[in-house]
């Protein structure tokens, strides 16, 4: 069996630098993904990052950052760490931004998590397109698995 990979990627309306930040700094991130990060993504940085409408979180190891151009990381480092890299690439007023996903054991298992993250994925880039070009808060991570958001939970 192959090892499970994943690959996904758009065209976001908006200069690089403000995609790449959109990803870098917590407070972005967390409009159209998670509901809290601790801090920055910066080389070397242990981040925490928490989907509060489900209670969980997970810890991030920021491995390498090139400023407008691409982050990798090491997160689910309590579970099952993965390395994540997002590319970024100029292209006039817009950006073109890949996210790929390595690191999945070549089971069974591993081909179930490298799907759902591919759905995560691509979920978080469109709802990074919805937010950075319309300004519109996506739901689509709380939306996902409505059965699991945790009673009472408002953003």
């Amino acid at each position: 069996m192959l090892t499970p990979q994943v690959h996904t990627g758009t065209l976001i309306h908006r200069p690089v630098d403000e995609v790449y930040q959109a990803f870098t700094e917590p407070g972005v991130t967390s409009w159209f993904w998670f509901t809290h990060g601790d801090r920055r993504l910066s080389p070397g940085a242990r981040v925490k990052w928490t989907w509060g409408m489900y209670g969980v979180s997970t810890q991030v190891a920021v491995k390498d950052v090139q400023v407008n151009r691409r982050i990798l990381i090491d997160w689910n480092l309590e579970d099952q760490p993965t390395e994540i890299e997002w590319r970024f690439e100029e292209r006039g007023k817009s950006t073109w931004i890949e996210i790929f996903n390595r690191g999945f054991p070549a089971t069974d298992e591993g081909v179930k998590a490298a799907l759902d993250a591919m759905e995560g994925f691509t979920l978080v880039l469109a709802g990074a397109k919805l937010w950075l070009e319309r300004a519109i808060e996506p739901t689509f991570i709380a939306d996902r698995f409505p059965d699991r958001v945790l009673p009472g939970w408002k953003r």
